[in-house]
Formats: C-alpha cells, sequence, structure tokens
C-alpha cells in the first residue's frame, strides 16, 4: 500500500524528502518490534483495537455495497465479505464475540487459502523470479499452522504477529523507496524504481526531464474499455468469480478471456497475440510467464477498427487527471517491442503499466506527507493494493483490470474534489456498484 500511494503522490514530492521515508520506513519498524515483543505496555492492545476498527469499517462499507448489488450473484459475494470483515473486526476489538482460538483459525484457515492459490497460481505461470515467491508461500503456510496450533506462541499472540509482520512490510518498503530516491536521477520515474519491477512490467516506465514548467491539463479523457469474458461472449451457464476474473465458456464450448485497452485521443494501447492462441488448448506451457512462451504479438490501430472487427467492449472506465505526458512516454518505449506473453506480457498489463505510468505524481500536494497518511487508511486503496498483489502472482485480467481502474478513479477524483463535493461523493458510493456495472 505505501508503494502504491507513494506512486499516486509522485517521486517529485517526496525525493527532496527521502530521509522522512527513510525514518518512518524505520518507525514502522521500530513499531513492528515494539508490537511483537510487547515491549510496551498497552501499545499491543490498542494497535489491534485500531486494526479491529478498520475491519469495522471496511465491512460497513461493504455492507452499503451489497445493499445496492446489481444481481443476486454479486450481492451474495459482496455480503459474504461484509460478514467475514464485521466478524474480524468484532473478533479483534472484544466486543461481543471475542476469542483468542476463532481468530487463531481464520487468520490460520485465511493464510492457508491464500497460500494454496499463490502456490497454484505460482506452479502455472512460472516467472522469473518464481522460486523466490514460492518461498514466500511455503513461510506463509508454515506460519498459519504454527498459528493453529499455537506453537510456539500462544492465541493470544497470533494477531500481534500478523500485524507486527504487515508493519514490517510497509516499514522495509517504505525504507527501501527512501534510499533508491535518494540515489537515482531526478528524471526517473518512481515506477521505474525495483520496488515495481517483480515481474519486470515496468521496464517501460517514463524518464522525463524536467522541464521547469507544469504540465498542461489533459485535453479529453483517458478511456479504460474492458470487453468481460461475459460480455464478449454468448454464456448461459454462470459461474460469478470464475468468470469475473478468469474466464467464460461460452454456448459452443469454448473459453472466453476478454480483453484490455485503454484510449487517450488518437493514442490507442491495445495488444494482441499476432498468432490464434486456442483457449481450449491443454498445453501448459501456454501460461508459463518466461521468455519459451513468448509469442508475437500486434497493436490494434484504433478502438473503432477494433471493436468494428470484433465487438464493442462493454465496460468503460473514465479518468479524468493523469499526465498525458507520461502515458505517452510510456507508449513510446512499450510499443518497440510487440512481443505477447499470455500470462507476462499481455493486454491487461500493458493497460495497468500504461495506468500506473500516467497516474503517477497526480495526488501531489503542498503537504504530501499527510496525504501518504491519509492514503493508508483508504480502502479503496487497499482495494488497488490487493489486486496488485494477486496479479504479481498470476496475471492481469481484463476483470482485475476493472476493478483497478475503478479504484485508481475513486481515489484520484475524490481527492481532487473539495470537501463538500467529496461528502456528497460519498452518498452517491451508497449506490456506486449499481452505476458502475451498467452495460456501456
Amino acid at each position: 500500500m505505501v508503494q502504491l500511494a507513494l506512486l499516486l503522490i509522485g517521486a517529485n514530492a517526496v525525493r527532496r524528502r527521502w530521509w522522512v521515508l527513510v525514518g518512518l520506513g524505520c518507525a514502522l519498524i521500530a513499531c513492528a518490534a515494539l508490537l511483537f515483543g510487547d515491549l510496551v505496555d498497552g501499545f499491543a492492545a490498542t494497535a489491534t483495537k485500531a486494526f479491529g476498527l478498520l475491519f469495522l469499517l471496511e465491512g460497513a462499507f461493504a455492507v452499503f455495497g451489497a445493499w445496492n448489488a446489481p444481481n443476486g450473484g454479486a450481492r451474495l459475494l459482496k455480503g459474504l465479505k461484509a460478514a467475514l470483515l464485521l466478524l474480524i473486526g468484532f473478533l479483534i476489538i472484544d466486543h461481543p464475540l471475542h476469542s483468542d482460538a476463532v481468530l487463531a483459525w481464520l487468520l490460520g484457515i485465511a493464510l492457508i487459502l491464500d497460500g494454496l492459490w499463490r502456490a497454484g497460481t505460482i506452479t502455472l505461470v512460472r516467472y522469473r523470479r518464481w522460486p523466490v515467491s514460492a518461498a514466500i508461500v511455503a513461510a506463509e503456510l508454515v506460519l498459519a499452522v504454527l498459528i493453529i496450533a499455537e506453537w510456539p506462541l500462544p492465541h493470544a499472540y497470533n494477531l500481534p504477529l500478523c500485524i507486527s509482520l504487515l508493519l514490517l512490510n510497509w516499514g522495509v518498503g517504505a525504507l527501501r523507496i527512501g534510499l533508491w530516491l535518494r540515489n537515482e536521477p531526478e528524471e526517473v520515474a518512481l515506477y521505474a524504481l525495483p520496488a515495481f519491477g517483480g515481474r519486470n512490467w515496468n521496464e517501460n516506465a517514463p524518464v522525463l526531464v524536467d522541464s521547469g514548467e507544469r504540465e498542461a491539463p489533459p485535453e479529453g479523457v483517458l478511456t479504460v474499455r474492458i470487453w468481460t469474458p461475459v460480455g464478449s461472449a454468448d454464456v448461459k451457464a454462470r459461474r460469478p468469480v470464475f468468470e469475473r476474473y478468469i474466464a467464460a465458456r461460452d454456448v459452443e464450448g469454448g473459453m472466453s478471456t476478454g480483453h484490455s485497452a485503454l484510449e487517450y485521443g488518437n493514442l490507442y494501447i491495445s495488444h494482441w497475440p499476432g498468432i490464434e492462441i486456442d483457449p481450449n488448448s491443454s498445453a501448459m506451457r501456454l501460461f508459463d510467464g518466461r521468455e519459451a512462451a513468448n509469442i508475437p504479438g500486434l497493436f490494434q490501430p484504433s478502438y473503432a477498427v477494433e471493436s468494428q472487427e470484433w465487438c464493442p467492449a462493454d465496460q468503460k472506465v473514465e479518468l479524468h487527471h493523469f499526465s498525458p505526458r507520461r502515458l505517452r512516454a510510456y507508449w513510446a518505449g512499450y510499443k518497440q517491442d510487440s512481443t505477447y506473453n499470455l500470462t507476462s506480457r499481455n493486454c491487461s498489463s500493458a493497460v495497468v503499466g500504461a495506468l500506473d505510468s500516467t497516474i503517477e505524481g497526480v495526488l501531489d500536494c503542498r503537504f504530501p506527507l499527510l496525504r501518504l497518511l491519509a492514503l493508508q487508511f483508504n480502502p479503496d486503496l487497499w482495494a488497488a493494493a490487493y489486486l496488485r498483489a494477486q496479479a504479481h502472482t498470476m496475471c492481469w485480467t481484463p476483470g482485475m483490470v476493472l476493478d483497478y481502474a475503478r479504484a485508481l478513479k475513486r481515489i484520484v477524483e475524490t481527492a481532487h474534489a473539495p470537501w463538500h463535493v467529496r461528502a456528497l461523493d460519498f452518498l452517491r458510493r451508497l449506490r456506486a456498484d449499481r452505476k458502475l456495472d451498467t452495460p456501456v
């Protein structure tokens, strides 16, 4: 979350304050040590209750989302999410359902499910540096077993342990970025730093020389266009989660994976495989994220041509605050290589790379560190960071890009609005899910 928040604020705002990031990282690491060691009386209890309140807050938002969901399947999924968040929140803050054992089992099961999912995707998508991710997954599974087995720590220490590990991760991330900003040239974008390079999706990050002049506002909107697996095929049997994020099977038995594209003026980013991929193929090598599975690719010239040759996109997200200069610089680098890889260099990863490049610095302000702190309590930032983490071990899919673009839109658009507009927007959010899921 710290990385994404810093990306939104931009390198220019924090580069001269790199020492503050280093200090913040050290402070978070120290808090993790204090929490784990319970070295300060009352600190662990206060920290855990604060996290419990955050779970309750996110659960309340999820309840409103479930109430206004457009259909029964979405309402059920959002309702289950809300119930789980509220249950965990109540378990953490001692009232009315406090139980260290129940909470330990919930944490353990959640870690096991997440670890098994990551292990399966890592086995399928053998991207570069996959052994490192596999080792992290193994550690996650071992931690889950230790939490459930109540060894070597009793159940009462499980939650402080997990929170301290989270704070440690945030602290190390802030410390590394602060040190990198100290040493990197000013023209290097924050998105180009190694913290964003786990899957090499940032290899075309913009490198811009500061002209000293403020960039002109965009002339028009940036549109992310999504062909969802269901919207781009004739589907009868429904499997909501799988169809939303992976693929859908059409009435003829074929698989539809959907597509992602991005449009701004005459700039159009749409990466396609240059040779037809049989979605029903059992060849597991197609999912390999390494160079052995690369195939030739091509770039579609425009949305008009693409929609005429195939079908119109069924979803779109429009952004009004972004950097056209960074977007063009990213595309100038990306289009030099048309190589396509189903899980590491596909249509969705191209669009996300463009989004991450063009939103860098859009939340720059007079007090960037205060905004950095405020962003840590934004549920939309949590959602966007979670999607990035899931994509890192699997791949970006059109459904994930749609949710990621929506989360970024809510973060960026509301931050630029006056406080009274933001208050009204909060009320409109009660019906946001219904409006955002209408076809275009």
